[in-house]
């Protein structure tokens, strides 16, 4: 009676079980329908550019100059770049050589149930797998980690939304699902966190804490001047994406 008892429970919980992933998986295809594409060609067009690794190229100079501006000495430069580094081998290293191949979900731009409901952008499909998202976690990385190491409210803010504004473009491309996004979002937060404790840490060993209060630099002794130079090439970066679909020679 109890084994009885006992396997019908199972059953039922396996059942709700399915039912509650179902439920989440129609509401993912239902959020991520709702906001893939349009019939803008000017859209689509300015959504490439942005989601484009390359378009973000200068900003990634701008805050390697910033670094190196900013650094009191080669150790500090060094570790920062080994924070850095850690940070980028935990978020991309997970999503694209780990999560992705063994998970193996397919992206919506090539899933079969599903790809021919997707509005597809000049062929862009992308590798065929797509949990968890790299965009989001990369990038979600990359600001968080500079939030942590230079500590001025502007640029932590500006790196987020254009964190937010990539994992969109993902979404309009319809190459991740929202869970895709989500899941890198978190991923990219864990791995920003745990490089800059690894640089703080080893920062700390050998320097004393030091918290700078001057209104030309931040608490961490990143200089006013400096950080604009960062908000700069964003604004310029976005000034491109906006206008190259309707300049030729952008």
């Amino acid at each position: 009676m109890a084994c009885a008892w006992a396997h019908a429970l199972y059953i039922i919980e396996n059942h709700v079980s399915m039912m509650d992933i179902s439920f989440l998986q129609q509401i993912d295809e239902a959020v991520l329908l709702w906001l893939n594409g349009s019939d803008s060609a000017y859209l689509d067009a300015a959504v490439m550019t942005f989601t484009s690794g390359l378009t973000w190229i200068p900003l990634y100079v701008a805050l390697l100059y910033l670094v190196i501006k900013n650094s009191e000495n080669m150790p500090q430069f060094a570790l920062i770049l080994l924070g850095v580094l850690v940070t980028m081998l935990l978020s991309a290293g997970l999503a694209d050589f780990i999560a992705k191949p063994y998970v193996a979900r397919w992206r919506p731009t090539n899933d079969p149930m599903l790809k021919y409901s997707i509005d597809v952008v000049g062929n862009y499909r992308e590798s065929p797998y797509g949990f968890f998202s790299g965009h989001a976690a990369n990038t979600m990385a990359v600001a968080v980690f500079f939030a942590q190491l230079v500590r001025n409210r502007a640029l932590s803010i500006a790196l987020v939304v254009w964190s937010l504004i990539c994992c969109w473009t993902r979404l309009y491309l319809g190459v991740h699902y929202p869970s895709d996004i989500l899941v890198g979002l978190v991923w990219g937060c864990v791995s920003a966190l745990i490089g800059y404790f690894c640089y703080r840490k080893l920062y700390f060993a050998i320097k004393p804490r030091l918290r700078y209060v001057s209104s030309q630099y931040t608490s961490t002794g990143y200089s006013h001047q400096d950080i604009d130079v960062v908000l700069l090439t964003m604004a310029v970066l976005l000034l491109y994406v906006s206008f190259s679909p309707i300049i030729p020679w952008f």
